[in-house]
């Protein structure tokens, strides 16, 4: 199953997609919560619900004729790793940790697939980051070990972690230059875990430039697996239903290169997932 989120009247809404169409799962039933996450947290069945909503034709509408919204638009987390690809860590100059480097996002950074990305004004050093999105479907229990971990996986998404690197670099923890509004793209849909190879192993990941490949590498070059990761999340915290991991870049990004590569607005980077999708956002100029 395919699943995305799109905007009607400015309210996020759930929706399964089927080829080219979209059905909205709230409209072919009531009882099924328009968001993601809330129904994730409802202990819905979404494939269930899904299969009933694709029924009705009639309710049926073209995906293009919809603006989408942040695949989940509000997580109660969304943790991300650095230097997750072995290439990626050793073109910045560090070793292969030991431990993933964690940080946060806020929901305020995110973006939809479509939306532009916001080249800010205080920097030019604005940076792509192709990178695979996990979205957790149910509670994942303490302590839970890494051979039980997938279970607890709804599906997987395409995320581009646009980077302010000389923000990135004013401290060492990142997060600042990894929360600007508009930076995070989240999308476009929504693949089920049953429909990708075990922990989205294999999958060829790409980021594209203006049309030019500037990444390409496959998920089974991470160096922290989902399942292992969600392993050591869970030695930390209660990972819920809705939450996001997102899975870190491989090598090519733009800081890297000589000279470096810069985003800047009329510009559109395109992150690819094989069997997920495209997630293309246009970079625009931060309004004064």
């Amino acid at each position: 199953m395919r699943f995305t989120t799109y905007l009607r009247k400015g309210e996020a809404r759930l929706a399964v997609v089927d080829g080219n169409d979209l059905v909205d799962l709230n409209d072919a039933n009531p009882q099924v919560p328009a968001d993601m996450r809330l129904a994730l947290k409802a202990g819905v069945d979404l494939a269930q619900a899904a299969a009933g909503a694709l029924k009705d034709k009639a309710k049926r509408q073209p995906l293009a004729s919809v603006t989408l919204a942040p695949l989940v638009p509000e997580p109660g987390k969304t943790v991300c790793l650095g230097l997750n690809y072995f290439d990626h860590a050793k073109e910045g100059g560090r070793e292969k940790p030991d431990y993933p480097w964690f940080f946060f996002r806020a929901a305020s950074s995110l973006v939809a697939s479509g939306q532009p990305g916001i080249a800010p004004q205080v920097s030019t050093k604005f940076d792509y980051e192709a990178e695979l999105a996990v979205v957790i479907g149910k509670k994942v229990p303490r302590h839970t070990k890494e051979a039980d971990a997938l279970q607890y996986v709804f599906g997987y998404s395409c995320f581009n972690d646009m980077s302010v690197r000389d923000y990135q670099k004013r401290t060492p923890q990142w997060t600042i230059g990894k929360n600007f509004d508009g930076t995070g793209g989240f999308g476009p849909v929504l693949v089920t875990a049953d429909e990708l190879p075990e922990g989205a192993k294999g999958l060829r990941i790409q980021s594209r430039l203006n049309g030019q490949v500037m990444q390409d590498a496959n998920t089974s070059d991470m160096i922290f697996s989902v399942a292992e990761t969600i392993a050591l999340l869970a030695d930390v915290c209660t990972l819920e239903p809705g939450d996001v991991l997102v899975m870190g870049t491989p090598a090519g990004v733009g800081q890297a290169r000589t000279p470096p590569v810069w985003m800047k607005a009329g510009d559109t980077i395109e992150i690819e997932v094989e069997r997920i999708g495209v997630l293309s956002n246009p970079i625009v100029a931060e309004a004064n």
